[in-house]
Parts: C-alpha cells; structure tokens; sequence
C-alpha cells in the first residue's frame, strides 16, 4: 500500500520527517485528513492548531503545535512548512499550563491569538484544555 512521505519543517529546523499512513491538518478552509492518493491541495495553516501525523511504523500518532505557515499534498508528498512549530513530546506541560493560564487573563487580539498557541501546545502535549 502506498504511504505518505511527510515533512514538518520550521524556519529553525526540521521538526519531523519520515512516511506515514495519515495527517490531520487544520486549515483556514477546515480540519484536512490525507490518505495516500489525496487530490493536490495548498492551504494556509491555522496559527495555534496540532498536526498530527500517524507513522507508517505502526507508532505512536505524532502531534505538533503549529503557528502559521503552509500545507501541501502533492503525489503522496505532504509538506507542512510552519512559521514556528513544536513537537507535543518536547512541551514542558507545567510551564505550558502556566503560560495558558497567563495569557487566559488577557483581551484583544493579541491576546486571543496567545492563547490559540498555548491551548494548542498544551493540545499537542495530550494535555485537555
């Protein structure tokens, strides 16, 4: 059967590489799920939403918080290039609780688009907002 080959890459780094069975990804047209064979697709990232990639090994579902960027599918090629991104596994829950409950406390734009971030990292650290 056909896989994904998927990269998650940052302007920092390369935060996650390899073949994979699926991605769930939201846009600003909606949440997409690709399967291998998915129809081409360009969108734009939400900022503040969790990819989630589920590995061809057979192992765990990888999430990562991502802020803005693009996402394409092209001949089983996905390619998600985010302005900033972070691996679930590598979130220090406690402090980013803390950070939620901060930015919580706040208004305005600004405000509420910190708190998509921080409630999307805590997502991605299989924490329940």
């Amino acid at each position: 059967m056909a896989k994904l080959h998927v990269e998650l890459v940052s302007p920092e780094r390369e935060i996650w590489a390899g073949e994979a069975d699926m991605v769930v990804a939201k846009t600003i047209d909606g949440e997409l799920g690709i399967l291998p064979g998915h129809a081409p697709v360009l969108g734009v990232m939400v900022d503040g939403s969790v990819v989630r990639i589920k590995p061809a090994d057979g192992g765990d579902v990888v999430a990562a918080m991502v802020s803005g960027g693009f996402f394409s599918v092209a001949s089983n090629e996905v390619s998600v290039l985010a302005e900033y991104a972070e691996l679930g596994g590598e979130i220090d829950v406690r402090a980013a609780r803390e950070e939620y409950e901060r930015v919580s406390a706040s208004e305005g734009d600004e405000a509420a688009a910190a708190q998509r971030r921080a409630r999307a990292r805590l997502r991605a650290a299989g924490e329940e907002v």
